[in-house]
């Protein structure tokens, strides 16, 4: 079973400026994201038996955007060892969207 106490998470292809630093206890998971385009993030939820997490976030973009919305992440290994996870994420409000995208451990 995956433990995300720790771990730290950027985009693979995108943005590498902009980490996400995730926190565990139990199954509560949560995180803080900063740098690059974000001035700061912040992610909660709760990881399943199969490690997969489903979460809600708040994120303030350096343009002074607000975002918020839901995920849920599908962990994968790369073939080095790292969690790579698979994010289908909602946004809600004025700019609503949905979308898929990666982050990867950083090692």
């Amino acid at each position: 079973m995956i433990d995300y106490d720790g771990r730290r998470f950027r985009a693979p292809d995108g943005d590498t400026a902009t980490e996400a630093v995730y926190h565990q206890q139990g199954d509560l998971v949560w995180g803080e994201v900063a740098g690059g385009a974000v001035r700061r993030g912040w992610t909660a939820g709760t990881r399943g038996p199969d490690g997969t997490l489903s979460m809600g976030y708040t994120i303030v973009f350096a343009t002074g955007e607000v975002v918020c919305g839901r995920s849920v992440n599908t962990p994968e290994l790369t073939s080095d060892g790292r969690v790579r996870l698979h994010e289908r994420w909602e946004r809600y409000g004025p700019h609503a969207a949905t979308g898929v995208s990666y982050i990867e451990e950083v090692a």
